[in-house]
Formats: structure tokens, sequence, C-alpha cells
């Protein structure tokens, strides 16, 4: 276990990898010291962890003899294993019962790791790889509850109502991703698909195959990196979140990178676009609300300015154009223009969200601001006020003559 315990003044704090966190509690609430345990059995030796094999191995001093201890994915560490540690002894292992039991913890949304021994050799030796691929004894599996955050599952509700995917890319057994995904919504039944899977399919395959899948399940970083590239092949914007250095590629890659600021590594912030301060997936859809109200806010402040500006620029024109006396004076034009205009645009610039949205698809991410819609806008508005400004100025009704010298016109 490479996480560290400490103890402040109120209480003990484990500073690591949470899983590895959670085995130190389970450890504490068995009466077993940590640090003790390490004094006595001092590590010599180690493989560290590593996504492509999938397991940790270290190598212990234990008085005179030497002990490997291994922990990881279930089906890698049943492969390596010949036996079984039971009270009786080490026995052939039972595969058939160890799956069975592997898959009932992962059927309940939890995360499963298998936990092994192996004798020797000797402490002169160098702790190799094929030293642990075979001979070792099993001596149980470890099921730890990860429950998803409550505000997750209605963020991912938000997330689809605003036409928005979400897959889930794991390196959780296959059992535990789907129930985990069905518990947040990501589906009512998630269709899986193994990193194995990803690994055969060549690109025009697996471009097929994101556009049906919900749960990538244990993966390596070369397939979080092509998930992407298959995501952006069908013309998706895709969005990557991750903490770890070997999701810096796939990161890198996104449309839109996302690190996590407390747990994530500063590779992959390097990475990222965008840094989560407090690792919660709903802050990202309150950061796409947050930027729909933006983008409505510019298009109502573009559709209240271009219309007063355009007005005015054809109302002068016109009386350029026709020999006119200017309706207006360049005193109003600046009042216009610095006062009521700038003052307008900033109630419209800071205006609430509209109540629909994030019930709405996104725009197509080449889309013009200026739409066709909001043209035609701009130009019948404007040519509004070009009439209503001329009209006004030469009025000729006993009204309009009575209201213009008291001031009360406008």
């Amino acid at each position: 276990n490479d996480a560290e315990l400490r103890s402040s003044q109120t209480q003990w704090v484990i500073e690591g990898n949470p899983m590895e966190a959670a085995l130190l509690s389970a450890a504490m609430k068995a009466d077993i010291d940590p640090a003790h345990q390490r004094q006595i059995e001092p590590r010599i030796d180690d493989i560290p962890f590593d996504s492509k094999y999938k397991f940790m191995a270290t190598r212990h001093a234990i008085g005179d003899d030497v002990v490997t201890l291994i922990k990881g994915a279930p089906e890698r560490v049943l492969a390596m294993c010949d036996f079984e540690h039971t009270i009786k002894g080490d026995q052939p292992i039972d595969r058939a019962h160890w799956e069975d039991a592997m898959e009932g913890l992962a059927n309940r949304g939890n995360r499963v790791l298998a936990v092994a021994v192996k004798q020797g050799p000797g402490a002169d030796r160098g702790l190799q790889m094929d030293h642990v691929m075979h001979g070792s004894t099993l001596l149980g599996l470890v099921g730890l509850m990860d429950p998803p955050r409550p505000e997750a599952k209605a963020a991912i509700a938000k997330c689809h109502t605003a036409g928005i995917r979400v897959v889930m890319i794991t390196g959780d057994h296959a059992l535990t991703a789907g129930e985990i995904a069905r518990q947040l919504g990501i589906a009512d039944a998630p269709v899986v698909c193994a990193g194995d899977e990803v690994e055969k399919a060549d690109d025009g395959a697996l471009a097929e195959l994101v556009t049906r899948v919900d749960v990538f399940a244990r993966t390596t970083p070369e397939h979080k990196l092509r998930i992407v590239t298959a995501l952006q092949a069908n013309n998706q914007i895709a969005a990557m979140t991750g903490d770890g250095v070997n999701d810096a590629p796939a990161l890198k890659r996104a449309d839109v990178g996302i690190a996590m600021g407390q747990k994530g590594t500063e590779a992959a912030k390097e990475a990222s676009e965008m840094v989560l301060a407090n690792d919660n997936f709903a802050t990202i859809t309150a950061a796409v609300k947050e930027g729909r109200t933006v983008y409505d806010n510019l298009s109502k402040v573009i559709a209240w300015t271009l219309p007063t500006n355009g007005g005015q620029a054809m109302t002068i024109l016109a009386a350029l154009v026709f020999g006119m006396t200017l309706p207006i004076t360049p005193v109003q034009i600046l009042w216009v223009n610095m006062i009521s205009a700038v003052a307008l645009g900033l109630t419209l610039a800071f205006e609430p969200p509209e109540h629909n949205v994030m019930q709405r698809p996104p725009l197509p991410p080449h889309s013009s601001v200026l739409t066709g819609r909001l043209v035609w806008q701009v130009i019948f508005v404007s040519g509004l006020f070009v009439l209503g400004t001329f009209g006004i100025f030469n009025g000729r009704s006993d009204r309009v003559k009575a209201l213009i010298p008291a001031g009360r016109l406008w």
C-alpha cells in the first residue's frame, strides 16, 4: 500500500489514492497498525501498479523469509493464482467459485480487488514480472463501495435534456461500471464495452462502436485516446475529464480537456483547458448553463445595439443622399451611444438564464452569432428607426407642434 497514514491532533489523516486509503482504514478497523506492520515486514522491492497489467506487487522481508504480496484486478490476479488459502492450508484454486463471488460484488456496484501472496525467491534476487505470473495463492477479494455523488445523477439528467451525451470510461470491472452507470442514470440498461474489444476494433469499427456504447470498462490510456479520437471522427465535440498522468494524451486530444483540481496531477492540469476546483461533475453542467446564458445575453446585446447604431447610420445617410436637414444632432447621437445604448446593453448582459436554457440542443460548433433571423431583425428594426426618426422630425400634426416647443415629446 502506497498511501500514507498521518496523525493530526484530532483524527487520522490518510494521504494518497482513495482506494488505498480505504484499504488502510479497513486494516485499522481490524486492529492492524499499518506503521508497525511496515516496520516488522519492510518492503524491499516492488512492481508499481500499471494499467497495462492491472496489478501491483510488493516484496517483504519477514524474518528470514521473503514473501511477495499482490493486489489488482480480480480477473488478472485469479489468472496468476494456482492455489487458494483456506483454514486447512493452501488448496487448489476453485476458479468458478471466485468468479461467481467477484461477479456478485461487482453486480452490487462495488469496486473489486483480489489479494494474493507468493513465497520467495530470496531477497538477493530482484522482483521480476515473471516471478508473480503463476504459482501464487489467492487470499481473498475486497469489495470497495464507491457510490456516486447525489448531485452527479441530477447533473447527468440535465446533460441529457441539454442534448449532451455522457459516456463513462473507467478501469473498473465491466459489471461494476455498468451498475454505477445505471445508478447515475447514464442509461437504463447501459451498453458496456470492455477494453479488449476496443483493442481489437480498427478505427472504422471503433467510430461505429462509440455511437452505441455507454460504458467502456477495463480501459488503458491508449484506449481513452482512441475513444476520444473516434468520437471526433463522428463530428462530435468531445469533452474529456481525467486526473492522472496517463489521462494527459486524451485530455490534450479532446476539444475540451477538463482536469480535476484536487486529486488531479500536474500533467493532467497542464494538458487541459479547464480545471475543476471541486472535482465535481455537477460543476461541468453549471458551466454549460453559464456558457449558454452568456451566449444568449450576447445575442440580446447585439440585437439591441446593432439596430440602434444601424438606425442612426441609415438616418444620417438618407439625409445626406436626399439633401435633407439632419433629423438628429451629433449631441443626440453621442447621448444614444454613450448613455442609452451602454446602460441598456449592460442590463441585457446580466440578464438571468432563460427558463429553457438547458432544455434545448447545443448549437452547431461553426454557427455564426449573426444568424439569418438576427440579421433580418437588425435590418427591419433599423428601418423602423429611420421611419420613426423622419416621421417625428417632419411631423405636421398639431399635437407634435405643441409638444416639441414644450419639450414634452421625449
